[in-house]
């Protein structure tokens, strides 16, 4: 056991700023790293709060919705609507439309970079469709696996009592 009077140095002075700035750079970079790739994150950082695979539950889709940084879109069938409501803050567009990608592009203005999240009764539906876009050049296509009426992902939109609103035929 070494015992070190006050005279003994613990360490070289002389080094200790380098070692604090090698660090304290290091700690510089990690954290331009984070910033830059929060800041890279289209439309007030909804792929942060997308999951790894670019999937959100149904409470975070509401509020992202109702904030306007995504374009929720109910991909189901208007007797599917008619049945449940459609979750608020949600555009009814029925997927076996011949023009669906038309009239998805007229919601968001031509805008293939505008982040819609696909929500249809269990998620099926909408795993398959969010391929179907992104093949067609959509960049930010988020599903909602548990869909309207829950599966293994979760409870879904009805169970977990979020609002809906009464769908008529148009």
């Amino acid at each position: 056991m070494t015992v070190r009077s006050a005279e003994t140095p613990k360490t070289d002075r002389a080094a200790a700023p380098a070692r604090m700035t090698r660090r304290g750079l290091g700690f510089f970079i990690g954290m331009a790293i984070v910033g830059g790739t929060v800041f890279a994150s289209r439309w007030y950082n909804i792929s942060a709060e997308a999951g790894m695979e670019g999937t959100l539950t149904t409470p975070d889709v509401y509020a992202a919705a109702t904030k306007g940084t995504v374009l929720l879109v109910d991909i189901r069938r208007p007797d599917e609507w008619k049945r449940t409501g459609v979750g608020e803050g949600a555009v009814p567009l029925d997927m076996r439309r011949k023009d669906f990608t038309d009239a998805l592009l007229a919601q968001t203005d031509g805008r293939t970079d505008v982040p819609v999240a696909l929500i249809c009764a269990r998620g099926v539906r909408s795993r398959r469709l969010s391929e179907r876009l992104t093949a067609a050049g959509f960049t930010t296509i988020i599903d909602v696996p548990e869909g309207m009426l829950g599966s293994g992902a979760g409870p879904g939109w009805v169970k977990r009592g979020l609002p809906t609103v009464a769908w008529t035929s148009e």
